[in-house]
């Protein structure tokens, strides 16, 4: 990537190496996001798949719940999956009692919407903007999109209909985890809305 961007994943919980690794590849500087002042490093933020109610809790212990809103609401490009994207949602269906997301996407997301573990599924999916074939998506306890709203835009769907996939400005919400499977494209897309910027 052109001038190295330094990006952060947020590494409270959940996939944290995983998405590391890929950024890195990608020709990023990475850094571990658990501080504000760490935050304040990056030009562009990856929310890992994990459990969205700790990373929920966490966020707000180390005192980086009102600074992610605050570089949501200025622009910084954020990609959040699976848990991620329920993180980045303005309505959850299905939260625990309390939790509370950072926001930004105009979407309603329930949490757990596939299930249990032991039901996780993997499916090709068509997404918008991606012209060099469909992306193997992996499904594991993730959430889906159940409305989208005026200001955001519907990526991709599965078969029945439910959005998985949904882009607003910057920000970028996936309910798989494209970390699992090699996918590497929704970083790339990532990484060039950072360098936009």
């Amino acid at each position: 990537m052109a001038g190295n961007p330094t990006v952060g994943v947020l590494a409270l919980q959940g996939d944290v190496r995983e998405h590391e690794r890929i950024l890195h590849d990608l020709g990023a500087a990475v850094i571990r996001v658990r501080r504000p002042e760490e935050l304040a490093q990056v030009s562009g933020l990856v929310i890992p798949g994990g459990e969205s109610s700790v990373i929920d809790k966490l966020s707000r212990l180390f005192g980086l719940q009102h600074p992610i809103r605050d570089a949501i609401r200025d622009g910084m490009p954020v990609l959040g999956t699976c848990a991620g994207l329920i993180m980045l949602a303005d309505s959850l269906v299905d939260a625990i009692d309390g939790q509370e997301s950072f926001g930004g996407l105009d979407v309603v997301v329930r949490r757990n919407a596939f299930g249990r573990q032991v039901e996780s599924f993997e499916a090709d999916l068509d997404v918008s903007g991606f012209d060099d074939g469909p992306v193997h998506a992996a499904f594991i306890r993730g959430p889906v999109i159940e409305h989208v709203g005026p200001n955001a835009t519907a990526l991709a769907s599965l078969d029945d209909g439910r959005v998985v996939a949904v882009e607003q400005g910057a920000l970028l919400g996936i309910s798989f985890h494209p970390e699992i499977t090699e996918e590497t494209r929704f970083h790339q897309r990532f990484l060039s809305s950072v360098n936009a910027r």
